[in-house]
């Protein structure tokens, strides 16, 4: 049957249509979302801060509760977009920051996301909840919709990919050869600012088009 998972040499092979809208907005109702910090993540923070030009065209894929998307429009970063599959993280997001703009928040699967251009894209949880059969079509699509010399940041999780998620792991190893074929890679590296629970869970990176 559809969306039933199995097992294929070690790892759970499910089927990622079990990741669909239903999926994710249930997970939102039943605030079933074990990697929410409740704030910022401090290297996402610590990255922004860095940054001058707030002319930019910045995209978070997966809202969650849009501690990031909210920091980077309340920090003058005016063209901010937001996509997820879901519509109650994108509602959240206009009741607490009423004036972030309703036609920067998409409500559609980022694969068929037709909004392009972006000259940074910010990644902080959303590849790990995508099923991993999907993580060369994400590589594919982040390319595509970034301008080019566009840069894609932000952070992977450092620990065994198992059939345990989402959230799901991976390795330094793996990201850099799933990502060198069509990025630059600046940056893959333990974050050294973790918060304390995911101190040695996550990989910082900075890849350019």
């Amino acid at each position: 049957m559809a969306g039933l998972p199995r097992k294929t040499g070690g790892i759970l092979k499910t089927t990622w249509m079990m990741f669909d809208k239903a999926y994710w907005e249930s997970r939102y109702k039943e605030r079933a979302m074990g990697w929410d910090i409740g704030n910022i993540s401090t290297p996402i923070k610590t990255y922004i801060d860095q940054l001058s030009d707030k002319a930019q065209k910045i995209l978070v894929p997966g809202a969650g509760h849009g501690y990031e998307a909210m920091y980077l429009h309340n920090s003058g970063f005016l063209e901010t977009y937001v996509v997820d599959i879901a519509s109650l993280p994108l509602q959240h997001i206009r009741e607490e920051c009423p004036d972030f703009p309703k036609d920067h928040l998409l409500e559609t699967d980022f694969f068929e996301l037709e909004e392009g251009g972006f000259d940074l894209i910010l990644e902080q949880t959303f590849f790990c909840a995508l099923h991993p059969s999907q993580r060369s079509d994400y590589a594919k699509k982040m390319f595509d919709i970034l301008k080019p010399g566009g840069i894609l940041a932000g952070l992977f999780f450092n620990f065994p990919l198992t059939s345990s998620g989402p959230p799901f792991g991976g390795s330094l190893e793996e990201y850099q050869k799933l990502f060198e074929k069509k990025f630059r890679i600046h940056t893959l590296e333990p974050a050294y600012n973790s918060i304390p629970p995911r101190q040695g869970k996550e990989l910082f990176f900075i890849f350019e088009k």
